[in-house]
């Protein structure tokens, strides 16, 4: 997630040393605690910390060196629909990994184990994960609102009708933020208006107060966001306002959004790490959340704003959320700055969350952070639900063809794993 108003530059933040950043994101204690909800010291399975730092592995339960695991061959020759289908196509319980032989027959690599013991281990590991995602593409909004460089109106329009036709139900489609601050998002009526009437799709806009959402009414949008920091010193370093006050602001909008009934997305920033502040509490995640939720915000999606989450931050900041808003009713958003995103994302599947954030090609990035990357790659998150058998109803193929399509445009090669490795192939 990116800036709303003016942007912070990066003289304007403290410095911060390598060490620092270790110091401050890595987490001196090696297992996250969820402050105040009871969960102790021990929401991780099998791991404990002392006060030294350092950790005591259980390995009771983790005796086998290896998993006997083979790995398949995959047949290229079947095409792009093979990545969108293979898996998918398999029943869910008949344990589906493309890369995992189903017969287990031999356990070659640890004599110990039978073929429960696998079946106990995989269910263990797929227990929580939906059946179906729903993506939200981010792309024509979060992903090119950094760009030096103002992206053409028609260029954005061919996107977003390309990025339809990929099976997307829900694109964010701009933003209606003054141009002073944003210029690439300047041209957010005409964007507007040339997609809104697409079928069958949902575009929401950003709408920072009232006066960006009476423009986004004009325009055609019949969806609207909202956002909001867990970070103090980001909100008014960002937006020039306290969290109370831009609740405040935001309250104002959901009203207004009520009266003509239209929903209304929250967004949280900053739900791991703040540029300013370092790492942050869960429970001011879970009340910035839970705000936002009982103002009328139909759906809530968390944001790792400069990418520094990892599995053992996410989870104890979901489970704190959680314990106050509906898991239904969230999502994740996680720009992959440290190559966490998938991880995060897996994780947060196993949650049971089923709203992923990403953006074609990787696009994006947060002008808070130096060296933060982009949002994570819808293509690269498309390719892995279809490895766990998970639904999209996402062409990986046209997707890719759409990430094609932006990256020349911008003169640069994407920034999705998956669709350089399948291109290759």
């Amino acid at each position: 997630m990116s800036s709303l108003e003016e942007p912070l530059g990066l003289d304007k933040l403290p410095s911060m040393s390598t060490i620092d950043r270790i110091q401050r994101f890595s987490s001196g204690a090696c297992c996250s605690r969820v402050d105040n909800l009871g969960m102790g010291n021990r929401w991780l399975e099998g791991r404990s910390c002392s006060t030294s730092n350092t950790c005591n592995e259980d390995y009771e339960e983790y005796t086998e060196e290896t998993f006997p695991w083979k790995r398949q061959t995959r047949d290229l020759s079947q095409g792009g629909d093979y990545f969108n289908q293979n898996t998918a196509n398999k029943g869910r319980s008949s344990m589906k990994f493309s890369m995992i032989d189903d017969s287990f027959s031999d356990c070659q690599y640890s004599p110990t184990c039978n073929n429960k013991d696998i079946q106990d281990l995989t269910t263990k590991f797929l227990k929580g994960i939906p059946t179906f995602v729903k993506i939200v593409e981010v792309g024509p909004r979060d992903g090119l609102q950094n760009e030096n460089n103002i992206v053409p109106t028609a260029v954005k329009i061919e996107l977003i009708h390309r990025l339809a036709s990929c099976g997307l139900s829900v694109i964010e489609a701009t933003s209606f933020v003054s141009p002073k601050w944003v210029p690439q998002l300047g041209d957010a009526k005409d964007v507007m208006q040339a997609v809104h009437n697409l079928g069958g799709i949902r575009f929401p806009v950003l709408t920072p107060n009232l006066k960006g959402f009476e423009a986004a009414m004009a325009a055609g949008a019949r969806e609207v966001a909202v956002f909001a920091s867990a970070s103090e010193s980001f909100s008014k370093s960002n937006i020039n306002c306290s969290v109370e006050d831009s609740l405040a602001r935001y309250r104002a909008v959901t009203r207004a959004a009520k009266e003509l009934s239209i929903p209304v997305r929250g967004y949280v920033s900053c739900v791991v790490g703040c540029p300013v502040e370092g790492p942050i509490s869960p429970s001011k995640v879970a009340y910035v959340a839970k705000e936002l939720y009982n103002m009328g915000c139909f759906e809530i999606s968390l944001g790792d704003t400069i990418g520094v989450g990892t599995p053992g931050t996410v989870v104890p900041m979901l489970a704190a959320v959680m314990a106050v808003v509906p898991k239904v009713k969230l999502a994740v958003h996680f720009h992959d700055t440290y190559g966490q995103s998938l991880a995060n994302i897996l994780v947060s599947l196993q949650m049971g969350i089923s709203i992923v954030d990403s953006s074609v090609a990787g696009l994006g990035g947060c002008p808070y952070a130096k060296g933060a990357s982009g949002n994570v790659a819808t293509e690269d998150v498309v390719y892995m639900l279809n490895g766990l058998g998970v639904k999209t109803n996402i062409d990986l193929g046209k997707l890719m063809l759409a990430g094609d399509f932006i990256n020349n445009h911008l003169g640069r090669p994407s920034g999705s794993k998956t669709a350089i490795a399948l291109g290759r192939a």
